[in-house]
């Protein structure tokens, strides 16, 4: 196996143990906020939602999250990626049966265990559809209302994924107006993608650079998840880091 390879294969082993093993840092008592609308209230409430996900409420703050993203009852949303399925059991409720959720995840996610459960998830929910591509060569449906790339945006180069195309096509896809929801792990201001390999973290200003050249608008820069005390040095699935992270919120728009 040709080295670059080798360190790839030895890093996604190194994640997956990461990801069954850190402890959690998060809090363990969510309250839905009074203002929020009925179909995300919905969507949080979803019975099949385990507790494995429902612990991470506190931190992830996922009905604030969605009104700032404008999640809608009854549109077409793209998810980047479906992994874990967090936000899919959450949207997929809240979409409702005249809504519509597509699904992604790469090839690699297999090792994971991924693709084995968003086939099953989109088997038993009718308004989602579950597709397993490299983003590369990901064929979005024409005329989505929003596309929701949460906590994968830092994975695109370390999965040799083209940012730029995929933004292009993304833009492409997404109906005038339509909205193109990022949030990922912040690193140290002007760090670009330094440490998305490494720490899993990107710093805010390439996200912004690289989007608004796809042709999008900043519509909204959000602090609803900033943590000005994370150290930004630390792995994010770090003990006493997972789950407390400064994170980038933004909602981007595609001009009328």
């Amino acid at each position: 196996m040709p080295m670059f390879a080798m360190t790839k294969f030895r890093h996604a082993l190194t994640l997956s143990a990461t990801l069954l093993l850190a402890p959690w840092s998060f809090a363990q008592s969510y309250t839905v906020p009074a203002n929020t609308p009925a179909h995300i209230a919905r969507g949080i409430a979803a019975a099949d939602r385990t507790e494995e996900m429902t612990v991470r409420d506190a931190a992830r703050k996922p009905a604030e999250t969605l009104m700032v993203a404008g999640l809608g009852e009854g549109a077409h949303i793209a998810e980047i990626t479906a992994m874990g399925l967090y936000y899919s059991t959450i949207l997929s409720a809240a979409l409702g049966p005249q809504g519509q959720l597509d699904m992604y995840d790469m090839p690699y996610m297999e090792r994971f265990g991924a693709i084995a459960a968003g086939q099953a998830f989109a088997a038993a929910h009718p308004n989602s559809h579950y597709t397993n591509v490299h983003y590369n060569d990901i064929a979005f449906a024409p005329n989505l209302d929003a596309v929701y790339n949460i906590l994968y945006y830092h994975d695109l180069k370390s999965q040799d994924v083209d940012p730029a195309a995929l933004n292009a096509k993304i833009f492409a896809a997404l109906k005038p107006g339509g909205v193109y929801f990022v949030v990922d792990h912040r690193a140290e201001d002007g760090s670009g993608w330094r440490d998305s390999g490494t720490i899993h973290r990107i710093g805010k200003e390439v996200i912004l650079q690289e989007v608004t050249a796809a042709g999008f608008e900043l519509a909204q820069d959000s602090d609803l998840l900033a943590n000005p005390a994370d150290d930004k040095s630390k792995m994010v699935f770090a003990p006493g880091t997972r789950g407390s992270t400064d994170q980038t919120v933004l909602v981007f728009r595609k001009p009328q």
